[in-house]
This record gives structure tokens, C-alpha cells and sequence, in this order.
């Protein structure tokens, strides 16, 4: 055959398929074309064992919440991990970044497929992309892709999977956002407006490295803040049934330098909540201080710190009299009888905002303040269902020591002397150090750990003699004053025994006494 009579002949089949295509399109519209296609979907449907549903990105003009829940839970290490190891090496993954990520997160590529186990049910999970017909004006356009997820399960798991397995990826998912992203430290400034569109709170990102794993406290106690913390996080549930505010509060309270502002980081840090850090001097009012908890976001901790030296909340302003009412008491003045200026955020209102109806504004709250010296708040603020937990945060013991000597010079137990080891447990107790004073010598000698070690014995060994010392000058002055106490009882008691004591007292005089005097005069 020659070349031209080939031509020839594929001219003719393309005019022929062209005309039957014509035809086609005559005999058979778009809509009837479709329709066919329907029926045969669903024909498919009825005689398959498999079920099918649909997770658009776009719900109308909405985005649908439950796409991004869904392309989250399935960025997450665990799907990640079981879909690289299966037997579907053919798996294509996309990794990006979202911004305020922390991480980088795996996903699903366009149309691909990825399995999932959950509750022994293995169900598909399918990333659907397809470009959206050119659309005509519209106020809002569209995306040029059409995205979601096709969800492929046996019908025998309708049941489970609607009940359980969604509500669980919603769940995972927010877990998963708020690992990945960078947790917010909070502040109020005076002066800024607090209507309806405005943030009065300033932000930055926080990123304090503390956890519990490096907080040198008892590691009970430890343990126990982070049991009631996990409980708190995960006891929804709890606190709907029981109709109370989803919130806790936390006063941490101790000497200075003992770790008060690390833990309520590790904290942070372990929820993964953003911290908004009040500070009372800065709010006018009782009124602005309750628009400030409107304006905070659930799933944070509100942190009040040295609250001892916020103004004037340590104490009443007023004296309970008998009668059940109060009178101002001028020693919470600035001394010459005129209220402080600036704050006037009474005690009353900062129950309020802890306990009050205003407290369940928002939901998952955690209320942390802190103190150096407890004895000075009033009882009312103290109570449980305003401060739930009071953790005593006190001097460095012998555990929290070798967690430090773990932190900052990477020395394990067994890595030490025994002897050098026996010192530091005989003399850490009793010479009340704050881990902030321990930290500070092991920071200064952290490239030598021997001469760190060193150093450390003799600080701990001479606040072991200071102290001692000061006892001991202490009890001299009581033994002392209660001397004095004695003499002055005996001198006391000498006196009443006088025979003339009595008529002194009363102003009588003997009748003796009174000659001589008219004699002397």
C-alpha cells in the first residue's frame, strides 16, 4: 500500500468516527449521556459491598470543617507511618507548612489513596482534585480545583463509622493543631479600647523550652500536677455532666527562684495552650478586668503573677464590724489617707472573674496565680472551685538536685562519686537552696563538670554553717527574751505579795502614813 492511499484510508476513519460522534451526540444529549452514567453508579452501589461518602472542601459558600479535620488527621505520624509501611509503596505524600506551624506535616497527594485502621475496621481514604468548570461573574469565586475526600468502607461498618470514627478525627485533629502550632504569650496594656472589634491583648510567640521532664520539683508531686492536668484536658464530658465551668485553678506559691514561672511553662507547654499574662496594675476597673476575660481564647491559661504585690488584693479593704458591716481601713492607702492611683480592681471583682458567672466565658480555662508569701492572701481566694490545687513549690531536694545535675552537665547517678553524692544528700535539705541558686553554679562552671561539682559541695556546705549559725543566734534571743518574760513575772508577782499593795493600788494609805505627813508639813 502506498503512503498516500494510507493517508487516505485514516481520513476516512476520522471523518467517519467524527460523523458517528455527531450522530451520537444527537441521539443521545448530555443529559441522557449523564443520566446513564447515574444509573449505572448506583447499579454499581447496589451490588457492591462498599460504601461511599463524599468530604467536600467548599459546603456551599462555607468552608466544610470536617475537610480540614480529615487532611489533618491524615498528616498525623501514625497514619503517615502505617501508610509508608504498607504494602502500597506506590503511596504519593505532599509535605507542607502552615503558617504558626512548628512542624512540617505530611499529606495526600491529588487523587491519591492512603488506608486506615481504627477499632479493627480498615476503612480508604481518597484525595479527590478536579478542575472546576469555568465559571461565570460571581461576588465570591470559587477555587480552580475541586477538592475532597472520598471516604470507601464496608456497609456492615455504617454504624461505627458514623458514630465513633468521625467524632474520633475530629478530635485527633485538634489535638494534632494544637501540637503543631506555636503557642502565644499574651499581655494587657493600659489604655487600649475594649469594644466589641478590638484585641487588647498583645502577642508574641512563645517558645519557653520548659516541660516536665526538665523541671527540677518532686517527682511526685510532679506527677500528680500532671494526672489532674490530663484529666482536666480530657474531662469535657465530666464537667457538662456535673455543671460546672470547664476550668481549674492553680496557686503556685514559695520562696523566689523556686521554679514558680517554669512550671506554669511546662505546663503550657504539655496542653498545648496559649498563656495570657494579666497584669492587674494595668487594668482600671473591675469592669475592663471582665472584658478581658471575654477577649481571652479557650484553651489557655490565665496567669496572675506575685499576686501578693497586685495592689491592694492581699488583704479587704474593709473591717468586718459586729454588725456584719465594713468600715474602710486607711492602712491599705498609700499612707496619707488617699486611695492609690490608677487600678481600683477590687478584691471582690477578682472573685469574680475567677469564680463568678463571668469565669465560664469560653471554655478549657486553666486560672494559675502565683505568691511568695501565702499567708498574706485573704482565705476567699484561696477556696476550692477558685484555686483547686495549691502546689507548694519549696527548696531544692536531692531528686530535683540530680535532675539538674542531669540538665546541665549530663551527669547520671552512676556517672558520680558515691561519696561527693552522700554530701549533697546530707546537705541539700538543710541548706534551703532554690533550684535558681543550683542552676546559677552549674550555668557558671557548665564546659567543667567536676569543678561544677566541686563548687556545688562547697556552696551547699557553707549555707549548711550560715544557717546553723543563725539558728543558733536565733534561739539565743528566744532563751534570752524568755528570761526577761520571767523576771518580769517574778518582779510581778513579788509586788502583789506585798502587804501594802493592795491599799496602793486603790489610792488608801495607812493612818501612820498620815501623821507623819501632817507632821512634815
Amino acid at each position: 500500500m502506498k503512503m498516500s492511499d494510507y493517508w487516505t484510508t485514516m481520513a476516512s476513519l476520522v471523518g467517519m468516527l467524527a460523523f458517528c460522534q455527531t450522530i451520537l451526540q444527537l441521539v443521545f444529549p448530555p443529559e441522557l449521556r449523564l443520566a446513564f452514567l447515574h444509573f449505572l453508579t448506583r447499579l454499581r452501589h447496589v451490588f457492591s459491598s462498599h460504601i461511599y461518602f463524599d468530604i467536600t472542601e467548599i459546603d456551599g459558600v462555607n468552608t466544610n470543617e470536617l475537610y480540614n479535620a480529615v487532611q489533618l488527621y491524615l498528616s498525623s505520624s501514625v497514619t503517615v507511618n502505617g501508610a509508608v509501611s504498607s504494602s502500597n509503596n506506590n503511596t504519593r505524600l505532599s509535605l507542607t507548612r502552615v503558617p504558626n506551624s512548628s512542624s512540617v506535616t505530611f499529606g495526600l497527594s491529588n487523587n491519591d489513596r492512603i488506608t486506615d485502621v481504627f477499632n479493627g475496621v480498615t476503612v480508604l481514604w481518597e484525595h479527590v482534585v478536579v478542575q472546576r468548570q469555568v465559571q461565570s461573574f460571581s461576588w465570591r469565586p470559587m477555587p480552580e480545583e475541586k477538592r475532597g475526600f472520598t471516604l470507601q468502607i464496608n456497609k456492615r461498618d455504617k454504624a461505627l463509622v458514623l458514630d465513633s470514627y468521625l467524632d474520633y478525627i475530629v478530635g485527633k485533629s485538634e489535638e494534632i493543631r494544637r501540637r503543631n502550632e506555636e503557642r502565644l504569650l499574651y499581655t494587657n496594656s493600659r489604655g487600649v479600647s475594649l469594644d466589641a472589634r478590638s484585641h487588647p491583648w498583645d502577642s508574641v510567640r512563645f517558645k519557653h523550652p520548659s516541660t516536665f521532664d526538665t523541671l527540677a520539683m518532686d517527682p511526685e508531686k510532679k506527677k500528680r500536677i500532671m494526672e489532674d492536668l490530663r484529666e482536666f484536658a480530657n474531662g469535657q464530658g465530666f464537667y457538662q455532666k456535673t455543671g460546672r465551668a470547664w476550668k481549674r485553678g492553680y496557686l503556685l506559691y514559695g520562696p523566689p527562684g523556686t521554679g514558680k514561672s517554669s512550671l506554669i511553662a511546662a505546663m503550657a507547654n504539655y496542653l498545648g495552650y496559649d498563656i495570657y499574662d494579666l497584669e492587674l496594675t494595668e487594668v482600671q476597673n473591675n469592669s475592663e478586668l471582665r472584658k478581658l476575660l471575654m477577649k481571652t481564647s479557650s484553651k489557655s491559661i490565665i496567669v496572675i503573677e506575685d499576686i501578693d504585690c497586685s495592689i491592694s488584693l492581699t488583704k479587704r479593704g474593709k473591717n468586718k464590724k459586729k454588725n456584719g458591716s465594713y468600715e474602710y481601713d486607711p492602712g491599705l492607702t498609700n499612707g496619707s489617707g488617699l486611695e492609690e492611683p490608677g487600678s481600683s480592681v477590687t478584691l471582690s471583682g477578682l472573685l469574680n472573674f475567677t469564680d463568678g458567672l463571668w469565669s465560664c466565658c469560653g471554655s478549657e480555662k486553666i486560672f494559675v496565680f502565683t505568691t511568695n508569701h501565702i499567708e498574706k492572701l485573704d482565705s476567699a481566694l484561696m477556696r476550692s472551685g477558685r484555686m483547686d490545687m495549691h502546689v507548694h513549690m519549696g527548696f531544692c531536694k536531692f531528686p530535683a538536685l540530680k535532675l539538674l545535675l542531669k540538665n546541665y552537665l549530663r551527669l547520671e547517678e552512676e556517672d558520680m562519686d558515691g561519696v561527693v553524692l552522700k554530701e549533697m544528700e546530707e546537705c541539700v535539705e538543710e541548706a534551703e537552696i532554690t533550684p535558681a541558686d543550683v542552676s546559677e553554679v552549674l550555668i557558671r562552671n557548665r564546659s567543667d563538670a567536676e569543678k561544677a561539682v566541686r563548687e556545688l559541695v562547697s556552696v551547699l556546705k557553707e549555707r549548711v554553717v550560715k544557717r546553723r549559725k543563725s539558728v543558733g543566734l536565733k534561739k539565743k534571743k528566744e532563751e534570752g527574751e524568755e528570761g526577761e518574760e520571767e523576771a518580769e513575772e517574778e518582779q510581778e508577782k513579788r509586788a502583789l505579795d506585798s502587804p501594802n499593795r493592795n491599799r496602793e493600788v486603790f489610792g488608801f494609805q495607812d493612818e501612820e502614813d498620815e501623821e507623819e505627813d501632817e507632821k512634815e508639813k
